[in-house]
């Protein structure tokens, strides 16, 4: 007998299941914020709602553990104190009560486990504007993004982990009868049950940026697997993962079970919180997104756990030649622009060669290619009001101070500028920063610059582009890879360096696809193959680990 929440939801399950074996377009949650999607009112609802958390300590519910300690020192990117605390638990009474919940909810099976996490999503999906104001105050991102990328896109995202689990879950059948000839004697005949059994605690370590997009997969894949999940948010941005982990203890109580099956770890930066969780021996499954230094430390350090990590990685485009110049400079801007370079997909590094590439009409100079780009990066900002709404704020003031640092590594070919928010005069909002490079500066553009930073690097030739690409990849990973040309041999080159080094490729983006976009359903985003990231949101990989085959077999 199936569990009445995993009839309920199994049609989108089914329709999950179908898109993530054709990887074509699907989403189950509308990125449209229009009430003709989400009701009348509603927006209006999800800004009340975020203002009234404002300015006090934000409950989760009377069974949550916790101690007497607060923790929560948000502040907005746009200038202001969320003035929200949240309960400090201590450790040990955390795993206590964890402890207790998992017993129940481990024996429930696949389909409570799924179903469950179902009902979850498409209640985070109604959240999707009190959510998105909570993200929009806590990373930067402009209203309408964090909308989309930290709602219904990160809901998709949880989904197809869902599904990948419900997927690897459902090709192990609950008995057998096992009968093996002995010739003129009677078979052997045997009787076998299997069991799909949690491996135990997972945590998820959130992120600065998109807590919930890149939360979402570990947290689903985890919890949809049978496991406890502990979610521990970047100091920074708690309030997006508390209000997610509300809704996942709502829908648990609801359902039955304890809600401690899904709790919340907020803490103050500059502890070892993230340290002492993920060195406890009931922590089995640790998702983290975040630095090389922190992502490398879990690897190395967390032996009980399996972890899976993305981490820092150096973005880079190819520029060979192009007909149409206009469109790749317009399509480089708006990457560059994007949330002002804050994504782990956003492009760092353009090589162009230093002779100049062949265009429609002839040939273009470095120099020209390089002008063409921080002139669309111009003119797609040179209205302030708009400017605001695709750059955001920059989420800390290391990121800004990043961008100070960089000035000093070259000539600039476009200068970061200071703009004012027309609703928030103390936002952090900054242009990006173009800097010329020569390809000998390796020391220079080879690490990662975080935020609205890029580099145009002048090569040999396409040949040392290429090699540089390889290198910088396998050295110090890449979440994305773009290449420009027009000659099919050097496409095919590209490729070649894209699959030996292990990232995600994107070949003459001119139109309204950009190299930082990744679609639930259809994109992998990141492949596990290089140093960027160990992990591949979402595959088989991803949930296959999360649990176990326990068997047990008798005489029939």
């Amino acid at each position: 007998m199936s569990h009445p929440l995993f009839d309920k939801h199994r049609a989108m399950l089914e329709r999950a299941l179908t898109a993530i074996a054709e990887r074509s377009y699907w989403s189950a949650f509308p990125e449209s914020a229009s009430p003709k999607v989400y009701g009348e009112g509603a927006a209006e609802a999800g800004k009340a709602a975020f203002d009234a958390l404002r300015g006090r300590p934000f409950a989760l519910d009377a069974d949550a553990p916790g101690g007497g300690r607060r923790a929560g020192r948000e502040r907005s990117p746009f200038g202001f104190d969320l003035g929200i605390t949240y309960a400090a638990h201590d450790v040990d009474a955390l795993f206590a009560a964890v402890g207790k919940a998992e017993a129940g909810w481990r024996k429930a099976g696949p389909e409570a486990w799924v179903g469950v996490s179902l009902e979850i999503l498409a209640r985070l999906n109604r959240q999707s504007f009190v959510i998105a104001h909570s993200v929009m105050h806590t990373t930067g991102q402009a209203f309408m993004m964090a909308f989309q990328a930290a709602g219904p896109h990160a809901q998709d995202r949880g989904l197809e982990a869902v599904a990948y689990a419900w997927d690897a879950m459902r090709r192990v059948p609950a008995e057998a009868t096992w009968e093996k000839p002995q010739g003129k004697h009677d078979p052997i005949r045997m009787h076998k049950r299997f069991r799909v059994v949690p491996r135990g605690i997972g945590l998820v370590i959130g992120c600065s940026t998109f807590p919930t997009w890149n939360g979402y997969p570990g947290l689903f894949a985890s919890l949809a697997t049978g496991n406890a999940v502990i979610v521990k948010p970047h100091p920074g941005a708690i309030l997006p993962l508390a209000i997610s982990v509300k809704v996942a203890r709502e829908v648990l109580t609801e359902a039955g079970f304890d809600p401690n099956v899904v709790t919340l770890f907020a803490h103050d930066a500059g502890d070892d919180t993230a340290q002492k969780l993920a060195l406890r021996p009931e922590v089995k499954l640790i998702d983290f997104t975040g630095s090389t230094a922190n992502g490398d430390w879990l690897e190395r350090h967390a032996h009980q756990a399996t972890v899976f990590t993305e981490k820092a990685g150096v973005n880079q485009v190819i520029v060979d030649s192009t007909d149409d110049l206009d469109g790749l400079a317009r399509n480089l801007a708006f990457s560059l622009s994007l949330y002002a370079g804050q994504m782990c997909t956003a492009p760092q590094n353009i090589y162009i060669p230093a002779g100049g590439v062949a265009v429609k009409d002839g040939r273009a100079s470095f120099d020209e290619v390089a002008s063409a780009i921080a002139e669309a990066v111009t003119k797609l900002l040179g209205d302030p009001a708009r400017a605001v709404e695709i750059l955001g704020a920059v989420q800390s003031e290391a990121t800004a101070a990043r961008i100070d640092a960089a000035r000093g590594l070259g000539p600039a070919v476009l200068d970061s500028t200071t703009l004012a928010h027309p609703a928030f005069p103390d936002a952090r909002i900054r242009t990006p920063l173009i800097v010329r490079v020569d390809a000998r500066d390796r020391d220079k553009y080879l690490a990662e610059w975080f935020g609205p930073i890029a580099f145009v690097i002048a090569t040999r030739d396409t040949a040392q582009s290429l090699a540089i690409a390889r290198d910088a990849v396998r050295d110090k990973g890449a979440l994305t890879l773009s290449v420009y040309s027009t000659d099919d041999d050097v496409v095919d080159k590209a490729v070649d360096v894209a699959e030996d080094a292990g990232v995600a490729l994107s070949i003459n983006l001119t139109g309204n696809v950009y190299v930082n976009q990744s679609a639930a359903f259809s994109d992998f985003h990141g492949t596990g193959a290089n140093p960027a990231a160990n992990a591949a949101l979402t595959d088989a990989a991803f949930v296959a680990s999360r649990f176990r085959v326990v068997q047990h077999r008798v005489h029939a």
